[in-house]
């Protein structure tokens, strides 16, 4: 399957939040069970940071750390929504939320399951 690399544009509910993500147009994602992904359907896309900009919004951020104080959840002030966070499996990363990505620009998605509910038993499976 060929390849393209794209500029993905995103989202909060409300655009407060506006983003960019550097990518292929083919790409994976993490469909994570844990508390806080399984609660809120959070679809990890996950890029290098250098690939991640944020457009509009920075005043409008939110963090919210929790269990470890390592992922960095950044929150909507206005909205709620959780467009991207930095995750503490990939502290180079951001994860950027699938169902904020407003572009169509994604050709195709290919999901991949995490017991995150299991985390330490799990996380090498992805890292």
């Amino acid at each position: 399957m060929t390849k393209k690399i794209v500029t993905h544009k995103g989202s909060c509910h409300c655009k407060q939040i506006q983003f960019k993500a550097i990518g292929s147009d083919n790409i994976e994602v993490l469909n994570c069970s844990c508390s806080i992904c399984s609660i809120t359907n959070y679809k990890h896309y996950l890029i290098p940071k250098k690939q991640f900009t944020l457009l509009k919004g920075k005043s409008f951020l939110s963090v919210y750390k929790f269990n470890t104080n390592f992922a960095k959840h950044y929150f909507c002030k206005k909205c709620g929504i959780k467009s991207f966070y930095i995750p503490r499996s990939h502290p180079n990363h951001i994860s950027v939320n699938l169902n904020c990505i407003n572009s169509n620009t994604i050709k195709n998605i290919k999901t991949i399951n995490f017991d995150g509910k299991n985390w330490k038993k799990n996380i090498e499976k992805i890292i």
